[in-house]
C-alpha cells in the first residue's frame, strides 16, 4: 500500500471523531498484514474507486460500537439497534469521505462507496492480493482498527456520471 495514502485516514478519523464524539483517539503502532481479517464484532466497509481502489474497514467491538454511538447521537444505547448502528456506519462514511477529500487534494482524486455494515466476530474477510495496513486508535471507550486495503488505481478518477452503473442507467 503506498504510504501516501495513510495520513488522509489519520488525520479524517481524529478530526472526525473529536468533533462528533468530544473523544481524543490515540493512534497506535501500525501494522501491515497480508493474511485474511478475522473480524471484530462490528465492522464498517466502504469501498474507494478511481486514482485509489479498495477498501477501507473500520473494526470494534459492540461495546465501543455502542459507546460512540451514545456519543454521536447524545442518548445512550444499551443496544446495538437501527439508530445505532446507522451512527457508526455514518462516522464511517464521514471519516472516509474527509479522507477522500485529502486525496483528491494530494491529486488522487477517489469516488467512495455507501457504508457497508458487517455484524459478528469471526468471520474472515480477504482483500484478496491488497496488503492491509492495520491503524489501531485507542480511547477511553476502547479501540477502533482502521484497516486501509488501498492501492493505486487508474490515472483518470471516476465521477458519477462516468461510472458503470450510471451510464446503464441513462
Amino acid at each position: 500500500m503506498n504510504v501516501k495514502f495513510l495520513n488522509p485516514f489519520v488525520e479524517a478519523a481524529c478530526e472526525v471523531i473529536k468533533v462528533e464524539t468530544s473523544i481524543t483517539m490515540e493512534r497506535g503502532e501500525l501494522t501491515l498484514d497480508k493474511e485474511p481479517y478475522v473480524t471484530d464484532d462490528i465492522m464498517v466497509i466502504i469501498s474507494l474507486v478511481g486514482r485509489v481502489v479498495g477498501n477501507v474497514i473500520f473494526g470494534m467491538s459492540k461495546e465501543t460500537a455502542l459507546a460512540l454511538a451514545s456519543k454521536i447521537m447524545g442518548e445512550p444505547f444499551s443496544d446495538f439497534n437501527n439508530l445505532a448502528q446507522s451512527g457508526i456506519a455514518e462516522l464511517g462514511n464521514v471519516i472516509t469521505g474527509k479522507a477522500s477529500v485529502k486525496l483528491t487534494e494530494a491529486g488522487y482524486e477517489s469516488v467512495i462507496s455507501p457504508p457497508t455494515m458487517l455484524q459478528g466476530k469471526g468471520a474472515t474477510i480477504s482483500t484478496l492480493d491488497i496488503a492491509r495496513l492495520v491503524v489501531p486508535f485507542t480511547s477511553e471507550v476502547g479501540t477502533v482498527a482502521i484497516h486501509l486495503a488501498l492501492r493505486e488505481g487508474s490515472q483518470k478518477a471516476f465521477s458519477a456520471a462516468e461510472t458503470p452503473v450510471a451510464q446503464s442507467m441513462s
